[in-house]
């Protein structure tokens, strides 16, 4: 390996945990409560569903950049990845709150596994789905 493949290896490891950061932090805030402070509190329904969903992104994130030959390509494709992710889970909670009475949100902030679990589990296959296309 030489000097300058592995000076660019380290450059798209870091710029792709950044933007991973940034994405999650985007992510956070169209939750309905705090993700960081209910981690603090110990609350395993919120931690079960951030962890999924940190998950989808990178599956998500490793494709664009495994796809992609230029840094600014696998930021784009990652961005219109991401919003698409969150549109379907916008659809998705609101389907599920129409029909079944799930408040997915409401649920997983209350400590309710089985709401975390299907809300990241969603998200998480979601995320499958949008990296198979990229």
């Amino acid at each position: 390996m030489t000097l300058q493949l592995l000076v660019g290896t380290v450059l798209w490891i870091a710029g792709g945990a950044a933007l991973l950061a940034v994405l999650m932090f985007v992510d956070s805030l169209f939750t309905r409560y705090k993700d960081l402070e209910e981690m603090r509190k110990g609350n395993v329904a919120v931690t079960t569903r951030f962890v999924l969903k940190l998950l989808a992104q990178t599956v998500v994130l490793a494709r664009s950049i495994y796809t992609s030959e230029e840094w600014w390509e696998a930021l784009i494709v990652s961005i219109i990845a991401f919003l698409i992710l969150l549109a379907l889970e916008w659809i998705v909670h609101t389907l599920l709150r129409k029909i079944a009475g799930f408040r997915l949100d409401d649920g997983t902030r209350d400590g309710k596994m089985a709401y975390a679990l299907l809300s990241g589990s969603l998200h998480f296959a979601g995320g499958l789905l949008v990296a198979a296309t990229l």
